[in-house]
């Protein structure tokens, strides 16, 4: 689990994203967008679906029994920086300085899920090519 973050309408708005990812299949299987409060925390991990939830190893989020903390150096990481790497190179809203910024929060939203789903999409599509499991229970 992670977040990075852009503004919508003007720089003092900031929007965080808070993704999570599954660890095995890269799948993205949760997300929330919205500030940095602990509702939003706490939508992050009601976004992240029940069968996730059992097994999930988590970092600085609730249930205390199943935290985690996990350090940069140990590559655990990797994965989630990846992918927020990916999120910035395809939208381009999400570039810290930018010209195309969202003026509505709804845009913004919908640019974002709008690359989750294709990204799961061809996510599946690698697995099933490979007849891989489509879901693990591993999650960073």
């Amino acid at each position: 689990m992670d977040e990075l973050w852009s503004f919508v309408d003007y720089k003092g708005n900031k929007q965080w994203v808070w993704l999570a990812i599954d660890a095995d299949t890269r799948e993205i299987i949760g997300c929330h967008i919205g500030d940095r409060s602990w509702e939003s925390a706490v939508a992050r991990w009601q976004s992240i679906p029940g069968v996730y939830r059992q097994c999930a190893k988590v970092v600085n989020i609730i249930p205390s029994k199943r935290h985690v903390a996990v350090g940069k150096d140990s590559s655990l990481t990797s994965y989630i920086e990846r992918l927020n790497n990916s999120l910035r190179q395809r939208i381009s809203r999400l570039v810290r300085k930018t010209l195309s910024f969202s003026k509505k929060l709804e845009n913004h939203i919908g640019a974002i899920w709008m690359f989750i789903y294709d990204y799961n999409r061809q996510i599946r599509q690698k697995l099933v090519e490979r007849e891989e499991p489509l879901f693990s229970c591993v999650l960073y």
